[in-house]
């Protein structure tokens, strides 16, 4: 029996994170309690708005560090082998904290940048909160990996960020209409998929069915944690 425990700091936000562990568990093979990936998650709901935080000063961005560093460690110490963060705009924080603890922390969108290399796609259109967007967190990781992504145009964005904090984070249901309004404006950029790289919206995929244009960052996130935790995967259709 493994010994491996996955640490996940949630809250950012709940919704998210209760779609992210459905993940792991929809993605784990296992037909037993036993069998499945043992998880601790600690939903930090009083986390400061990564957004808010990157555009914002440095006493700000400090905060959030260090409230991540502090999460991490504390799963750290309590026995877990990995760390997963279901929130894309706080990987901005992550490599720094990473330098702190000893236990990797599964890098989400590094992840997605390696699926996309494998599917051979060249031109991601990047789905995300206007902080992930304007630090170019993806464009960079990316651009490692020579992928060059396109961000939504200024009118599709605050499409996106209406979608991600009136609907999701507010608990409603996400609007299609607006799903479908930015979604045009990445193919008219000639975008060959595009990425859900905000947990909101990949809670909002988990209510729809989506296409295959779309590759949701959280479902790479879940299925990595799997395999670094030795759980088998199961394929989810």
């Amino acid at each position: 029996m493994s010994n491996d425990r996955l640490g996940v700091i949630g809250g950012m936000g709940p919704q998210a994170t209760n779609t992210f562990y459905q993940y792991i568990i929809d993605r784990t093979d296992a037909r037993t309690d036993q069998e499945h990936l043992s998880v601790l998650i600690f939903s930090d709901c009083a986390m400061p708005d990564r957004t808010a935080a990157i555009l914002g000063t440095q006493a700000q961005k400090d905060e959030v560090y260090e409230r991540l560093l502090s999460d991490a460690r504390m799963l750290e110490r309590a026995g877990c082998t990995a760390i997963a963060v279901p929130c894309n705009t706080s990987h901005y924080f992550l490599d720094r904290v990473q330098e702190q603890i000893s236990i990797p922390i599964v890098h989400m969108i590094r992840e997605t940048a390696r699926l996309l290399v494998s599917q051979g796609k060249k031109r991601p259109g990047i789905l995300a909160t206007d902080g992930t967007i304007r630090t170019g967190l993806y464009q960079r990781e990316f651009a490692a990996f020579g992928i060059y992504a396109a961000a939504p145009r200024p009118a599709a964005q605050k499409q996106v960020m209406s979608l991600i904090y009136d609907d999701i984070k507010a608990g409603k249901a996400g609007d299609p209409e607006k799903f479908a309004a930015f979604t045009k404006d990445l193919v008219e950029q000639g975008c060959d998929c595009a990425v859900l790289a905000c947990t909101e919206l990949s809670v909002f995929a988990n209510q729809h069915h989506l296409s295959p244009f779309y590759v949701d960052a959280m479902a790479v996130l879940a299925q990595r944690s799997i395999e670094l935790c030795h759980k088998p995967l199961r394929a989810v259709f």
